[in-house]
């Protein structure tokens, strides 16, 4: 049995992308202008100076940094080119950014490959980039030096030039271009004090933001390629099925239709456009083989999970102290099962994606995560050699983790292939909620005791759910073994602060069938909730404030309480709210960052919920963008809130119930309540933001329905007619 957690899902990426090294210095690419001409794109004029893969500065002084992250909405395109400003002494008007090509050159250090998740993006791109613009900063130094005959230490730059105070001569940088080509660059550039940071630690726009706004950004879906097709898919009905017969005879006759192809797993309809794809697609008639999938439902697996967390002994995640010990001392003891269904991405575009196969090679459009793992994908697809393949990275409508999946970069490869000619492959909304790859539904069987003072004295949280990377770990040819864990299922449950003298968290794997991947905050999104809302069941259950009753536990994570503080503080905590409103807190810490959140909460007599106000606390370490920090925040706030409310995938017959926004809603501008968030100063090592606002939401929301109703929530989404007799 495997007694600590030997599968760490960073660790495991970065072993099996590449061997070697990160951040590459001194590596030049090459600019293409193909995917320009075919996205009707201007590109920038090629950099007459480029020293190394991240930063081209042209003739006339423009900067431009080549980002190799994905832009998702949570604005590396402008937090990482703030790093490269900062440390090259640019003027910020003077900045812009390109997106990067699949390369080595752009591996994110902090995953050990090119993608964008783990909340990792500044945190793993802070110390590479630094270097890299103090590099060219000092090359450019010592090319004014030598022109003047002066020691380069004698020199200064600021703001897009080099300065010689002594003598009062100064140099533009892209005067200075040609001399400093010629400089041997630094192994060791010196860095910038944090004290003279100008645009570090500040809130200065979005550079992305314009073209948002007057519709010129590209997304994957706006990816137009001179002879494209366009086609959509249809699926099986059930999880897993395959394609028995095909009748395509009326779906060819459909005008426009060019082809109708037969996958394993579903029927795809070529056509000169979309309306043309989805009206052959319907016309299609196609029987198929539903194999073990199709008895399966949601009660299925509720049933199944419970029954494993009683007689499966599980994997041991964490264990301090002996459980057992605890329970015979305990002179009180709290007892709860928590749960939370299978959960969609729901991002705002669909899986879309445009690929062009030929002899020679391939390039490809798409919103993605992972542009390497594409790369090696369609080269292993379509048959041609991974150098070959070139991946043009658009901005993405949404990704949460679910565009490090492949199954849609795979469609439109194989649709290439087969016509020889460009194919955008889109998904409907339906084909997106029904073969989605879920956050893992998980069943939680908790206890805990307090002793005679109520003081806390022992905790058991076993996990029940599928293993991520029993999957996801197959795209790198890896398998989980049966002994070990797996902590992207259930991170968060086994890592709790709080002093308990006495804690056992263990994981039973439970294989579903169902698909189940990577969900903005993974494990943490549904562990916070259950670790979160049982602390609660265990202050009231000692007659403690839940506020005080966490701070207690908290001496040995400082971090933890400092949130806690605030977070309270600024919500008024122990003062009267309005009445009618109701406070709930959670914290919870998860990629390097510790949130604390307040919700203040009323419930209608119809139990109806409706959250008022959102006050957050947040310690991510160092600041970039503090804008950039307050609006993933809100994004999660409203990710997790919406989960909370309505969040649930319900399997009958093997089949997917929800279909669309309407009977999978998510959160309504008129529901969006006041968010207030602080940041909490600090010096520390970079926390991620993207992510770890997801998880306090739920719990806070649910600790607040049971001050205003008595009412304990144990599974999510919160039902209102459960709650309707209690309000």
């Amino acid at each position: 049995m495997t007694s600590k957690n030997d599968l760490d899902r960073r660790s495991f990426l970065k072993a099996s992308i590449i061997a070697g090294g990160a951040a590459v210095f001194g590596f030049s690419l090459p600019v293409g202008l193909r995917a320009a001409e075919r996205l009707g794109v201007t590109l920038e004029p090629v950099a007459d100076f480029q020293p190394n893969a991240f930063i081209k500065i042209a003739k006339d002084g423009r900067v431009t940094v080549v980002v190799g992250q994905a832009e998702m909405g949570q604005g590396v395109f402008t937090s990482l080119p703030q790093i490269v400003a900062d440390e090259l002494e640019v003027d910020w008007a003077n900045v812009s950014y390109e997106s990067a090509p699949a390369n080595k050159a752009f591996i994110n250090p902090a995953m050990g490959m090119q993608g964008t998740g783990g909340s990792s993006s500044v945190k793993g791109l802070f110390a590479p980039l630094r270097k890299s613009a103090a590099t060219v900063r000092e090359m450019l130094v010592a090319a004014a030096a030598q022109g003047w005959n002066v020691a380069p230490e004698t020199c200064k730059a600021e703001s897009g030039k080099v300065i010689h105070a002594a003598s009062g001569r100064s140099a533009a940088y892209g005067d200075l271009l040609d001399a400093a080509a010629k400089v041997a660059p630094p192994a060791n550039p010196k860095l910038k004090d944090p004290k003279d940071f100008k645009y570090i630690g500040k809130a200065v726009k979005r550079l992305d933001s314009p073209e948002k706004v007057n519709g010129k950004a590209i997304y994957g879906i706006d990816v137009k390629v001179p002879g494209m097709l366009t086609a959509t898919i249809l699926r099986s009905p059930v999880i897993g099925g395959k394609v028995k017969t095909v009748d395509d005879a009326a779906a060819k006759a459909v005008k426009g239709v060019t082809s109708v192809i037969s996958l394993e797993y579903g029927v795809a309809v070529v056509a000169e456009n979309f309306s043309a794809a989805r009206k052959g697609r319907s016309a299609l008639k196609v029987t198929w083989d539903e194999g073990a999938m199709a008895s399966v439902s949601s009660e299925s697996i509720y049933t199944a999970f419970a029954s494993a967390a009683d007689k499966d002994k599980g994997l041991v995640a964490k264990k301090t102290g002996d459980v057992a010990d605890g329970k015979a001392k305990a002179a009180k003891t709290v007892e709860a099962i928590y749960w939370t269904p299978f959960v969609a991405h729901a991002t705002m575009e669909p899986m879309t994606f445009t690929a062009d196969v030929r002899k020679d090679g391939a390039e490809v459009w798409g919103g993605v995560q992972a542009q390497m793992l594409v790369q090696q994908t369609v080269a292993a697809t379509a048959g041609v050699p991974v150098d070959k393949v070139k991946v043009n990275t658009t901005l993405l409508g949404g990704g949460f983790g679910r565009r490090f999946e492949m199954d849609y970069v795979i469609d439109a490869t194989l649709l290439s292939k087969a016509v020889g000619k460009p194919v955008k492959v889109i998904w409907t909304r339906e084909d997106d909620m029904q073969n989605d790859v879920y956050r893992p539904a998980t069943y939680n069987k908790m206890s805990a005791g307090i002793d005679a003072s109520g003081k806390p004295i022992f905790w058991h949280h076993r996990v029940v759910n599928d293993a991520i990377m029993a999957r996801a770990g197959k795209a790198f040819g890896f398998i989980l073994k049966d002994d070990q864990l797996d902590d992207s299922s259930f991170e968060g449950a086994h890592n709790l602060p709080y002093a308990f003298p006495n804690f056992q968290c263990d994981w039973v794997r439970k294989d579903t069938g169902v698909p189940v991947g990577f969900w903005r905050s993974v494990g943490s999104s549904h562990t916070a909730f259950s670790t979160e809302c049982f602390l609660d069941e265990v202050a009231f259950a000692a007659g403690k404030d839940p506020v005080a009753f966490r701070l207690a536990m908290l001496d040995k994570h400082p971090r933890h309480a400092a949130v806690v503080k605030l977070a309270a503080e600024k919500a008024g905590w122990g003062k009267p709210a309005e009445a009618g409103i109701f406070r709930g807190i959670a914290v919870h810490e998860s990629f390097g960052s510790y949130v604390a959140q307040v919700a203040e909460v009323s419930v209608a007599k119809d139990g109806k919920v409706r959250v008022h106000r959102v006050v957050c606390a947040v310690d991510c370490g160092q600041v970039v963008n503090p804008d950039t920090v307050a609006a993933q925040m809100e994004g999660g706030i409203v990710y997790g809130l919406t989960a909370a409310l309505y969040g649930e995938i319900t399997i009958k017959d093997g089949r997917v119930q929800q279909r669309n926004f309407t009977d999978q809603k998510v959160l309504r501008m008129n529901e969006m309540p006041k968010v207030e968030v602080y940041i909490v100063p600090s010096t520390e090592n970079h926390g991620g933001v993207g992510e770890p606002g997801t998880p306090p939401i739920a719990p806070a929301v649910v600790n607040a329905i049971f001050a205003a109703t008595g009412k304990r929530v144990r599974s999510l989404p919160i039902k209102t007619a459960e709650l309707a007799a209690k309000a």
